[in-house]
């Protein structure tokens, strides 16, 4: 049942690499260009996933364990992702898949990612995580405290979520639409890797992908949902210690990721080796040691808190998707606005001749 992890995670890799469905630009967005073009499908996607994830417990099909809340680990750990997703030039799932498509510098970020999470899950700093994420409250969700159903929480959400869709399609619609690239093939084929996809197809088929991974997951023995930080640090470990009960569905995910991106980049010609320059490769190196640290104290990354945990309403998803946003807002700050302004500010003043 493993094997059905890496189907999915192609699915995904393949759908995050024709959609160019970047976490980390729909972060940054928000403050830099003041856009939530790739917010507003990020969030239909959690909406997606929670209505199914509902549905699906109240059906008794799968089980879901919210994450307790640590509030100092998860705060301090999202800043820290968010400042690390920008270092490294996204975040863990679009660091997959953008290693996927031949990018040197994700190879990097990728490898002190896991890296990084492997000795802060697994390894010598192991004791200093769980400490770190041992003052946990007593509620985990915000049904829990209000004592309602799951279902009030996701309704209501999902309504709000509907509202902001309608209100980003109206406001688009007028604008013009990108253009496609020379089409190379007919029929499905054509589609598939030719015609790019809009962020909001590829929110909707995340939120699907999500839903499966929690019935393909349980099916496996797995209890939980798409995971990426937890599984890259179970292949670190798996290589330096052999343990083959390392290698679950989770870990087949993440590797499918790879599989499938890199299938959509060679189909739709976008797969080349890139390779940045040094400055590129040590700030993508220290973005992926801080996304690793910063996944591990706060119990998941984009994709299992910001994701996975904000569709079970547990603070520690919700929380943690805010400390994401924060912290990628004062990286963007630092290494993307501060030296622009910086370059503008010393760029000499055009000299005026008088006219003739």
């Amino acid at each position: 049942m493993i094997l059905t992890g890496l189907l999915l995670g192609a699915a995904l890799g393949y759908v995050l690499q024709r959609s160019r469905f970047c976490v980390t630009g729909a972060f940054r967005d928000l403050y830099m260009a003041r856009s939530a073009r790739y917010f507003i499908p990020f969030l239909l996607a959690i909406a997606i996933q929670a209505v199914g994830v509902a549905a699906l417990t109240g059906a008794g099909v799968i089980a879901p364990e919210p994450s307790t809340f640590a509030p100092l680990a998860v705060i301090g750990g999202g800043l820290i992702f968010g400042i690390g997703i920008v270092m490294a030039g996204g975040c863990a799932t679009g660091t997959y898949y953008r290693a996927g498509e031949g990018l040197l510098g994700s190879w990097v970020a990728l490898i002190f990612y896991a890296l990084s999470a492997a000795v802060m899950k697994f390894g010598p700093l192991g004791g200093f995580t769980e400490a770190a994420r041992a003052p946990a409250l007593g509620d985990a969700t915000i049904q829990e405290t209000l004592g309602v159903s799951m279902w009030v929480p996701t309704i209501v959400f999902a309504g709000l979520v509907g509202v902001l869709v309608v209100r980003q399609v109206r406001r688009s619609a007028g604008r013009a639409k990108a253009a496609s690239l020379p089409a190379r093939r007919t029929g499905i084929g054509h589609y598939l890797a030719d015609v790019p996809w809009t962020p909001w197809v590829g929110a909707v088929l995340l939120g699907l992908i999500a839903i499966a991974a929690w019935v393909l997951s349980t099916a496996s023995g797995r209890n939980g949902g798409l995971g990426i930080t937890t599984p890259s640090a179970k292949i670190v470990t798996f290589l330096t210690t052999g343990d083959i009960t390392l290698v679950d569905w989770s870990v087949m995910l993440v590797l499918g990721i790879l599989v499938g991106s890199f299938l959509a980049a060679r189909l739709s010609g976008e797969f080349r080796w890139r390779v940045p320059d040094a400055p590129t490769m040590l700030r993508s190196a220290g973005g992926g040691v801080a996304m690793g640290i910063g996944a591990a104290l706060a119990g998941g990354c984009t994709i299992g808190n910001a994701l996975v945990e904000t569709s079970l309403f547990s603070y520690q998803g919700w929380v943690s998707l805010a400390a994401m946003v924060i912290g990628t807002w004062a990286a963007a700050w630092f290494f993307i606005v501060r030296p622009q302004k910086a370059a503008a500010a010393s760029r000499p003043a055009p000299v005026l001749t008088p006219a003739a």
